[in-house]
């Protein structure tokens, strides 16, 4: 979060973001101060239980990062689950990411905007050390962009 935070920090026209808040928190138990506060939640190649809940396979998670979400804002998904993750029932094939993820989060209120593959610009734009490592690691790892808006 402090390479994160310091990107954040500069001035808006050089990349910068005028209202950002970066927060530590478990979305199985999101504070109370945080529900319904985010205009754009944004999860970048989550892992562990948030991969898990992003598809579903545990919905109190998939409450938590819904819950954080305000009347008229977006939740946007980068993901790229392999199957040499070892992550029990998550989906790995792009289609069936998105279709897990749409049946989750539809579930819970949100309307499905978009599901497909990412660019290698959105991979560069995310600005995640992930990234980087998928934009050189090739095919063998496909990530996905799912997009959700609240009513």
């Amino acid at each position: 979060m402090e390479d994160a935070s310091r990107r954040a920090a500069r001035p808006v026209r050089k990349g910068g973001l005028a209202n950002v808040l970066f927060a530590v928190a478990a979305a199985e138990r999101v504070p109370a101060e945080l529900r319904g506060l985010g205009t754009v939640v944004t999860l970048a190649f989550p892992w562990g239980s948030l991969l898990r809940g992003c598809v579903g396979l545990d919905p109190v998670v998939a409450e938590g990062v819904r819950s954080l979400v305000a009347p008229g804002g977006r939740l946007d998904f980068l993901l790229a689950p392999a199957g040499r993750d070892r992550l029990p029932g998550v989906p790995t094939e792009p289609d069936a990411v998105v279709e897990a993820c749409r049946a989750t989060f539809e579930g819970l209120g949100l309307t499905f905007r978009e599901g497909r593959a990412a660019s290698k610009e959105e991979l560069r734009d995310s600005a995640s050390s992930w990234a980087r490592r998928l934009l050189h690691e090739g095919r063998e790892r496909r990530a996905v962009r799912v997009r959700f808006e609240s009513s």
